[in-house]
C-alpha cells in the first residue's frame, strides 16, 4: 500500500517538473523567435545600412542572447554592433 501511494506522488512529482519546465522552455522558444524575427527584418530592409554598419550575422551567440534576452537581447545587439562590437 505504501509503495502505491509512494509512486503516485512520485508521478505527480515528474508531472509538475516537467510543466515546469515546458512552459519556461516555451518562453525561451517565444523570445528566440522575436528575437531572430527581428534581426531577419533589420537585414533584410538594410536598416542599419543606414548608419553605416553592415548586417548582424545570425549565428549561435546570437540565437542564444535572443533566446534568453528576446527581444531587448535583440536590441542590445543591435546596439553593440551599431557600437562597433560584432558578436
Amino acid at each position: 500500500m505504501m509503495e502505491e501511494i509512494l509512486a503516485i506522488l512520485l508521478a505527480v512529482a515528474i508531472a509538475a517538473a516537467l510543466y515546469y519546465l515546458m512552459k519556461k522552455a516555451m518562453t525561451l522558444v517565444i523570445n528566440a523567435i522575436a528575437g531572430l524575427i527581428t534581426l531577419w527584418l533589420l537585414n533584410y530592409f538594410n536598416v542599419l545600412a543606414w548608419f553605416g554598419a553592415p548586417d548582424i550575422q545570425i549565428n549561435l551567440v546570437t540565437i542564444l542572447i535572443c533566446a534568453l534576452g528576446g527581444l531587448p537581447g535583440a536590441l542590445v545587439l543591435v546596439l553593440l554592433h551599431l557600437v562597433g562590437i560584432p558578436l
